[in-house]
């Protein structure tokens, strides 16, 4: 299933990503071949296969929310790569439309 060049830049304008022509052309072609997995996949007789969530039956490890003392804040802000006093400079993800 071929998806086209304006297929995958409408999805990554969706998705607010950014990506030069060399990308545009590489992701079409990766997500094709997902697709076309996934053809295959459907081909698959899953009629005797019970539904299931996870093949193990563990339970869910939740664990009550508590606050704990951080004790190295000062190595880890050694390691930040920009300080902006006491806090982590990130480079921008998202672009405003």
């Amino acid at each position: 299933m071929p998806l086209t060049l304006d297929e995958v830049k409408k999805i990554a304008h969706l998705a607010r990503l950014e990506f030069s022509e060399e990308e545009i052309l590489l992701y079409t072609q990766e997500l094709s071949k997902i697709l076309d997995y996934f053809q295959e996949l459907q081909k698959v007789d899953t009629s005797s296969v019970s539904p299931t969530f996870h093949p193990l039956k563990k339970k869910t490890p939740f664990r009550e929310d508590e606050v704990k003392e951080f004790y190295n804040r000062k190595g880890l802000l050694e390691n930040a790569p920009e300080l902006k006093e006491t806090s982590i400079i990130v480079p921008k993800v998202v672009k405003a439309p």
